[in-house]
């Protein structure tokens, strides 16, 4: 298994939300970062993910979701009324990928970016280094378990 931090704007789709769709399980698009794209084609069924919800106040991560499936195309990439259109790609070059996810657990307090920051353990984390603004980043499996570890713990 392995392990990731998925991004989420909590204002676009947050958490809770996830906790409200149908079999708690929804796909990720709309991913316009390749490298990000190319995290998200590494991912297996059965992989865990950190829901993270970016640009908020304050930042900070909500809970686990479980892939449910691998890596296909986005189609909301050839569709002209997405947000996330991009008129490089096409059903015949579909250039985007998403996943499905399946909710696992949300954090009985979401643990902020800043108390992430404070934590020694996760000193060589992506989401810590300084300009890290991919949406989705790998995460040790040491990473992952300090994480899960904290958010039943006050800070």
């Amino acid at each position: 298994m392995r392990y990731w931090l998925m991004k989420s704007e909590p204002e676009v789709f947050s958490i809770r939300d996830l906790a409200k769709a149908p079999r708690k399980t929804t796909h990720w698009e709309g991913v316009r970062n390749y490298q990000a794209r190319n995290f998200l084609r590494a991912m297996k069924k059965g992989d865990r993910a950190l829901f993270y919800h970016s640009n908020a106040e304050p930042p900070g991560v909500a809970g686990v979701v479980e892939i449910v499936r691998e890596a296909y195309p986005d189609p909301t990439a050839w569709d002209p009324r997405s947000d996330y259109h991009d008129p490089k790609a096409s059903p015949d070059n579909p250039v985007w990928s998403m996943v499905d996810v399946k909710l696992v657990t949300i954090f009985s307090r979401e643990i902020p970016l800043d108390e992430l920051r404070g934590v020694k353990a996760l000193a060589g984390m992506e989401l810590l280094r300084r300009g890290s603004r991919l949406s989705v980043t790998p995460v040790t499996a040491a990473e992952f378990r300090t994480i899960e570890t904290r958010a039943d713990k006050r800070a």
